[in-house]
């Protein structure tokens, strides 16, 4: 439970690297880019969440509904939530991107715990 816990909390267009590496996404039309009509998704949590244009946030895990609302501020995404009514804090992140598969949000602009998510 901490784990999916961990994953809903941490809710760049890719730079050609090595395939293992995560490059930060700066820019939000290049993140923009990375989500749109897309799912971000933790499987193993059966985590879910689509991140709109329009500044919106729809998902749900273990069955319960996830809705929120996202900004994008100084190269970091930054966002709050709900779960099922229990509130998710406003938190800025930093979002990396490997290739167009992954992206993986970390909390505290960079310097917390981080969640990776595959798009598909």
């Amino acid at each position: 439970m901490y784990r999916l816990l961990a994953g809903i909390l941490m809710l760049s267009a890719p730079v050609a690297a090595a395939a293992n590496e995560f490059e930060p996404v700066r820019d939000k039309s290049a993140f923009l880019s990375l989500v749109q009509d897309r799912e971000l998704r933790i499987s193993l949590y059966g985590l879910s969440l689509n991140v709109m244009p329009d500044g919106k946030i729809k998902g749900s895990a273990l069955g319960w509904d996830i809705t929120g609302s996202w900004s994008w501020k100084d190269g970091y995404f930054c966002r709050e939530m709900d779960w099922s009514g229990m509130a998710i804090d406003y938190n800025c992140q930093l979002v990396e991107a490997q290739g167009s598969d992954k992206l993986r949000f970390t909390v505290d602009q960079g310097a917390g715990d981080s969640a990776t998510f595959r798009l598909r």
